[in-house]
This record gives C-alpha cells, sequence and structure tokens, in this order.
C-alpha cells in the first residue's frame, strides 16, 4: 500500500498494490501495520456502504464534533465519485481548507480522511457504491454537517447534484 500525502495535514490518497493472475487482480483494503508505518492510528469500528443509484448523487459533508475522533477510510467499489474534505480542526495549518479528489472502481484507490474533517461526495456515474471504514461510532450528540455549497468554501463541484436530500440541502450556513 502506498500513502500519498495531500494538502490537509494527515490527508492520504492510499494506492494498492495489485497483484494480477488468471483469476483477475487482488489487492489489500486495510492493514493496521502499514497504517502505524505510515504513522497513522486508525482502528476500524465499523464499516458502512452507500449505495448511489444515479449519476451526479451528492452525500454532503458529514462530520462529528469532539469527543468524537471519527476519522475514515473511504473506497469505491463500483462506479466513480468526486470527493472533498475541509480541515476543521482550528488549531491545523490547513484549517478551512478543501482538497478535491476523484477515486473510481477502476482506479482502485481509497483516502484516509483524518479525525476534526468533514467529507462530501459527488457521484460521477450511475451505480456508484462507497464503502467506508470508520475509526469511531456514530454519535448524534457529536454528529455536525455544512453544506455541498457553502459560499466561505468556494468548492467547485464538477456538475450540480441531481439527487440531494432535503437534509443536506438546508443546512445553514458554515459558522466559522
Amino acid at each position: 500500500m502506498n500513502f500519498i500525502p495531500k494538502l490537509i495535514a494527515d490527508l492520504k490518497l492510499i494506492t494498492p498494490d495489485l497483484h494480477h493472475d488468471d483469476r483477475g487482480v487482488f489487492r489489500r483494503s486495510f492493514c493496521i501495520e502499514e497504517f502505524k508505518k505510515n504513522k497513522i492510528d486508525f482502528k476500524v469500528v465499523q464499516g458502512n456502504i452507500s449505495e448511489n443509484f444515479k449519476q451526479h448523487t451528492m452525500r454532503g459533508f458529514h462530520y462529528q464534533k469532539l469527543p468524537s475522533v471519527e476519522s475514515k477510510i473511504i473506497s469505491c467499489v463500483t462506479g466513480s465519485l468526486f470527493n472533498v474534505v475541509i480541515d476543521l480542526r482550528k488549531k491545523s495549518k490547513t484549517y478551512l481548507k478543501t482538497v478535491s479528489l476523484e477515486i473510481s472502481a477502476m482506479q482502485r484507490q481509497s483516502i484516509y480522511v483524518p479525525p476534526g474533517c468533514a467529507n462530501a461526495f459527488l457521484t460521477l456515474s450511475d451505480q456508484t457504491i462507497v464503502h467506508y471504514y470508520m475509526g469511531d461510532y456514530f454519535n448524534p450528540e457529536s454528529y455536525s454537517s455544512i453544506r455541498y455549497n457553502d459560499p466561505i468554501f468556494s468548492i467547485d463541484w464538477p456538475f450540480e447534484p441531481k439527487v440531494i436530500s432535503e437534509k443536506d440541502l438546508n443546512i445553514p450556513d458554515f459558522n466559522a
């Protein structure tokens, strides 16, 4: 596994080592030893799957505030997506910075999102399935969100969402 650092501190694009033979391709999706070698303390406590039927489906910026230490590993199992991460750690050098990454089932890459960051994605194809390993349990009291088009972030989405929940659409402006 190769861990490629991105602009936001601790954010990594993970590229697997692929093993090809007549049966197809094998890859490792998670290895605690590889994460430790790359100075990432990640303990899987939950796995989630998001099935998105239509192209340009938006899953808005969701995150958990302290005391949660929610981190996640995001992998695209089928289809493709445009993913954006926002650093919300006030003591971080990259506070309020955003990073956009496109991943797909064909690329076989994953994204490690560190605690204290919000994450959202827009599907780029129909039938996009996304798998998440979660580093903390969901806590409704810690849950928060940011609207995908909040003016403070000026995110350049490649397309306008065609499918988005009322909840994600009606989030008030972010207050730093």
